[in-house]
């Protein structure tokens, strides 16, 4: 009797190169559905063996702009000072509006019908 042949391995085994392919898609903010597209595979098979290159892209993306905006920051541009201190620092810039009347007195409201 001859022997029936061996289905394919149809499982999934990530490359470095596909690795870093999730990564960088990630890291930029391209979906879920699109990176799968991109390597020929199912959604759920991408989270299933990329997890840790889908939920750590962005944090290391945020880790390498914000230490080149720190380093900025730290030689003497500005600009990346001032957003640091808004965004890390918690500054804000305010704006106070005060209405008066003429000469400076009470301003003065009369509503008409």
């Amino acid at each position: 009797m001859p022997k029936k042949p061996t289905p394919p391995d149809r499982t999934h085994h990530p490359t470095p190169e596909q690795r870093q392919t999730v990564q960088l898609h990630a890291t930029v903010g391209t979906d879920q559905e699109t990176i799968a597209r991109v390597l020929g595979i199912d959604p759920k098979t991408l989270r299933k063996h990329y997890r840790d290159e889908l939920d750590l892209a962005l944090a290391k993306a945020n880790a390498t702009i914000g230490g080149a905006l720190f380093n900025k920051a730290k030689g003497g541009d500005t600009a990346a000072q001032i957003f640091w201190m808004k965004t890390q620092a918690r500054w804000r810039e305010t704006n106070r509006t005060e209405l008066t009347g003429a000469d400076g007195d009470e301003l003065k409201i009369t509503w008409q019908k």
